[in-house]
């Protein structure tokens, strides 16, 4: 047991070391995901609400927003490890809620999928999921947003405490 201690020690001191790079790249990974939430909104939703896509990406753009939507899951582990290690320094009701915010997205990935939201709204269905399930899929997704919105800030704090500089000089001297 003291051995698993240790590695955890261990892994969170690293990580606190490099906290601006660990926030960096978990923001940048978290920002590439709001393109899915625009291709989700502006043409899922609104074509389910309205009868009108706002926008309808192309074949290579519709390739390229799958690639952006594999970037979702090193994004869910980088972030979920900013708010384990906030709640391993101390507890905050903000810091759990905003975990449970995240990794629900994990219900999303692997149960109600995106190719199931499409159908569901497309009038294509053809499972035995019921209809409502879609909505709550995207409320899942849209949950990421107060989470982005706290990363993006770590960041610019870190940034402003001059955390890089530490890093930089401790690593690259």
């Amino acid at each position: 047991m003291s051995s698993l201690r240790r590695l955890w020690n261990t892994f969170f001191g690293w990580y606190e070391r490099h906290y601006t790079l660990n926030v960096g790249v978990a923001a940048g990974l978290f920002l590439l995901q709001l393109v899915h939430l625009y291709w989700l909104s502006a043409d899922v939703v609104a074509q389910r609400l309205t009868g009108e896509s706002y926008w309808e990406p192309t074949d290579i753009v519709r390739f390229l927003i799958l690639i952006v939507d594999y970037t979702e899951i090193p994004a869910l582990i980088a972030t979920s490890l900013i708010y384990i290690n906030e709640l391993r320094r101390g507890w905050s009701w903000r810091n759990l809620l905003f975990l449970v915010f995240l990794n629900s997205q994990w219900f999303h990935i692997f149960w109600i999928t995106d190719e199931f939201v499409v159908a569901e709204f497309g009038g294509e269905g053809g499972t035995a999921l019921p209809g409502w399930l879609a909505w709550a899929a995207i409320l899942i997704d849209y949950l990421e947003l107060p989470v982005i919105v706290d990363t993006l800030r770590r960041f610019m704090e870190a940034l402003r405490e001059r955390r890089l500089d530490e890093f930089l000089r401790e690593d690259l001297a």
